[in-house]
């Protein structure tokens, strides 16, 4: 469905745990999904738009913002941080 995106998290031992799901053009929906970017990063985790790769190999953007992900984006994968990383 067009303007369709979830966000979904990586849990080991579990894979994609759906956080949240919304309409990015309808207000309300994107309003939602806004508030709920912002609470994963505030917990910490990284968040990385999945990109088309060539050869099959899975590569993925990372975003830090909102209106950093693409609009036609269908997903946006949260995992957390590394131990000590930064």
């Amino acid at each position: 469905m067009p303007g369709s995106m979830r966000f979904l998290r990586m849990k080991p031992g579990h894979g994609e745990i759906l956080l949240a799901a919304g309409n990015v053009d309808v207000p309300e929906e994107e309003r939602e999904l806004i508030e709920a970017f912002r609470r994963q990063l505030d917990e910490g985790l990284w968040a990385a738009v999945p990109t088309t790769a060539s050869g099959g190999r899975r590569q993925a953007r990372m975003v830090r913002r909102f209106d950093e992900i693409p609009r036609d984006a269908d997903r946006v994968i949260f995992f957390p941080r590394a131990a000590g990383g930064r």
